[in-house]
């Protein structure tokens, strides 16, 4: 028996989220989440803090299991999916807190990120030949020859990590996710704790990264004049519930937003100030 005719729209949705609820003991960290990302979108999640945003990028990860509610990527289910298996399907991500190997290079760490996709044995990996190496030289190309010239790290290539200015390890982070070849990244406050240039930079980089390498982006982040500068949609969480969702002026102009995220209409003066301009 065949199912329902797939529409356009569904066709054109690439992540749906779909009455996700999530709980730790009592306490709800997300209730009857639902939105749906298009393909080839930025769409942004934001929300004061606590509001279950890093929850929900944990959820989607699979890191976190919801108590109820349903994940789909692609028209796939990630019902039971590990997330080993959600970054070979196409799903990458950054985090709120940089999680990169300090004692490691730039390279070795950008390396680390196609782990999932390596068809290498155990034995030929061991012993370092045959297909081993063929797998080692391509991807060593592949991130000397695109990614790190994309991203304008060839400077820092062979430094250690820990010897990085913030920003920079920020931006190595960016590089590690794009070698698992996403087709749907997902980032953790990007910014977070950058200055006015470094956040300008890497809004480029984003907008570079969906237009150039045709990948989806869904982010979560703070910085309100970013957000509204380079998101297609965006979906406002508070206590772990969608409270708006749609383009930025919408949402930007909803009086629950501007009540719920910073109160008392300081989200319109955070926007229109110097601090967006």
């Amino acid at each position: 028996m065949r199912g329902p005719p797939v529409t356009e729209a569904a066709r054109d949705v690439i992540l749906d989220v779909e009455g996700v609820s999530l709980a730790f003991g009592g306490v709800r960290a997300l209730t009857d989440v639902s939105f749906s990302v298009r393909r080839g979108s930025i769409t942004a999640v934001i929300g004061p803090n606590g509001a279950g945003k890093t929850s929900l990028f944990n959820t989607i990860s699979g890191f976190y299991r919801p108590r109820s509610g349903n994940i789909a990527f692609d028209g796939r289910s990630l019902a039971g999916t590990a997330p080993p298996e959600r970054a070979r399907l196409g799903l990458a991500r950054t985090f709120q807190n940089i999680a990169l190997f300090r004692g490691m290079t730039v390279l070795d760490n950008i390396k680390l990120g196609r782990h999932a996709h390596m068809r290498t044995g155990l034995l030929d990996a061991l012993v370092y030949r045959g297909r081993a190496r063929r797998e080692e030289l391509e991807l060593r190309a592949e991130i000397e020859e695109r990614i790190i010239d994309f991203l304008e790290i060839q400077h820092i290539r062979n430094a250690p990590v820990a010897t990085l200015p913030y920003g920079l390890r920020k931006r190595v982070e960016l590089a590690r996710a794009l070698v698992m070849r996403p087709r749907l990244l997902m980032l953790d406050e990007p910014v977070a704790g950058m200055n006015r240039e470094e956040t300008e930079d890497m809004a480029r980089f984003i907008l570079d990264v969906k237009e150039e390498w045709d990948v989806t982006i869904l982010m979560v982040e703070h910085d309100m004049g970013m957000v509204m500068d380079i998101s297609d949609h965006v979906v406002v969480l508070n206590f772990g519930q969608v409270i708006a969702e749609g383009g930025p002026a919408a949402v930007q102009a909803d009086p629950a937003v501007v009540a719920a995220y910073l109160g008392a209409g300081d989200l319109g003066r955070r926007l229109s100030g110097p601090e967006a301009a």
